[in-house]
């Protein structure tokens, strides 16, 4: 597949996770590395939704370590527990933020950020990572946004 998406602005949020979905899969097919493939994930959603911030952090000696990523500067390392994404974490669960200031010890990489979703990333049952998006505008995320991402990041092959 060539490396353009065909991004699609005037339709619902659900069409355009349809129709970028299949987009994703085509760029991961046949290819084995994780970065470059959390990479083309977080470039695919950027560019789909134009959202401030989407990215990983992968689980490493017990902490979150910032992975690929499209968006400004970020946290480079999270602790299990702390802020929106070490609570996913810690609690191996999907969490949507409507107003992150509202979010109990928060980290704020940046102020721009006004709500958030995050989910784990899973192999073997245990959670080896999270996806983490950010929106500059409040309550962005939604149920459909947590089913729809969580189709994205079951595309991921962590064993490959």
């Amino acid at each position: 597949m060539a490396e353009d998406l065909k991004i699609i602005t005037a339709a619902s949020k659900e069409e355009q996770y349809i129709s970028l979905i299949p987009q994703i899969e085509a760029l991961l097919d046949g290819e084995t590395d994780l970065v470059a493939n959390l990479a083309n994930i977080a470039a695919a959603l950027k560019e789909q939704f134009n959202w401030f911030w989407v990215g990983f952090y992968l689980v490493k000696h017990d902490e979150l370590v910032l992975g690929p990523f499209q968006g400004p500067v970020a946290c480079t390392r999270i602790a299990k527990g702390r802020g929106v994404c070490g609570t996913s974490w810690a609690k191996a669960e999907t969490l949507i933020v409507p107003d992150v200031d509202a979010f109990p010890g928060h980290i704020a990489c940046s102020s721009a950020s006004r709500s958030e979703i995050v989910l784990p990333l899973f192999s073997h049952g245990e959670v080896i990572g999270v996806l983490d998006v950010d929106s500059a505008e409040l309550n962005e995320f939604d149920e459909t946004d947590a089913l729809f991402l969580k189709q994205v990041i079951d595309l991921i092959k962590f064993n490959a």
